[in-house]
């Protein structure tokens, strides 16, 4: 459905920083030291939903006419953009109904459902989640606000990247970005027509880096490994995304659960931050070197809704 809508734009992107900076102070902007290379982490997960994902939220319902906040929305998500969805309703009076996998991390459930969105779950393998939502606004009405397949979504979340040029006194070299369906990157890639785009994904679950590499849309294998960063699983991008993203970013950019988990520790041992898995991969990639660093490099802290359990185990380690 939003594949149909327009093409995101750079003025957009403007337009959502100027509407986000209105409500949300900007999130720091901090130096850090990996491998030798003095560069720069985005600590979007001290967001007020615990991700940058408030940012296309606010972007996408604050654009709204009076008689589509009247129909309520319904998104698709795993967790932190059911947040920064739920978030930006309850401040605007819509409803908002979040199509969320059964097995989502209970703290994303409970904190989506604390924000007053009413939880529709599905089965994830097994269920697509796009046509569960298609099939409730076919039946209730709404408006579909897509985790990454909307422009006016895109357009936030590439709100980050003004807000980092604006910090850093001119555009960034490099951006290593968490990817899932690769709205983030897709923004970022808007905000900073100069600088060189890394989605990272987990292995096996790199849709978009295979797409921007053949050209064309990639399903996740039905045999795909199992991955702790559950924010980070879509099984393909949108054609909007991979439009993009092709010619912009660079593709081929993956880590490994045990990699995550060791950018987990880093991020807590060294600059006091929790970091869920999905929120750790570019942090990740960069500790593992697989991407080159400059002093104008950011990486993209993108989430920090851990479960307490299974982080406290993993810095344990």
């Amino acid at each position: 459905m939003t594949d149909a809508l327009r093409m995101p734009t750079r003025d957009g992107v403007l337009d959502a920083a100027r509407k986000i900076t209105a409500i949300l102070p900007p999130t720091p902007l901090l130096p850090v030291e990996i491998n030798g290379t003095r560069c720069w982490v985005k600590a979007e997960n001290l967001q007020p939903v615990g991700a940058f994902k408030i940012r296309g939220g606010w972007h996408r319902l604050s654009a709204m006419t009076s008689e589509e906040r009247a129909g309520g929305v319904v998104a698709v998500s795993s967790g932190n953009h059911a947040q920064g969805v739920s978030w930006a309703a309850r401040r605007l009076g819509i409803k908002a109904t979040i199509v969320m996998p059964r097995d989502a991390p209970q703290i994303k459930l409970e904190n989506t459902s604390a924000l007053g969105a009413e939880i529709v779950l599905y089965e994830r393998p097994g269920e697509d989640r796009d046509e569960v939502a298609v099939k409730l606004i076919s039946e209730r009405g709404g408006t579909l606000v897509h985790a990454f397949g909307d422009p006016w979504v895109i357009e936030g979340q590439g709100s980050a990247g003004i807000e980092i040029t604006e910090q850093l006194g001119g555009e960034p070299s490099s951006v290593l970005a968490c990817c899932g369906g690769g709205g983030l990157a897709a923004g970022l890639g808007l905000a900073c027509p100069k600088t060189k785009i890394y989605p990272v994904e987990p292995v096996g679950w790199d849709v978009v880096g295979q797409a921007i590499s053949s050209g064309e849309l990639v399903t996740a294998a039905e045999d795909a490994p199992k991955t702790i960063c559950d924010a980070l699983k879509p099984t393909a991008t949108k054609r909007m995304n991979l439009n993009l993203l092709s010619g912009r970013a660079e593709a081929g950019v993956t880590v490994t659960d045990d990699e995550v988990r060791s950018a987990q520790r880093w991020a807590f041992a060294n600059l006091r931050l929790v970091l869920e898995p999905g929120g750790a991969a570019a942090l990740a990639a960069a500790l593992a070197g697989k991407v080159p660093l400059d002093e104008r490099t950011i990486i993209m802290l993108t989430g920090g809704n851990a479960d307490p359990v299974e982080f406290a185990k993993t810095i344990a380690e």
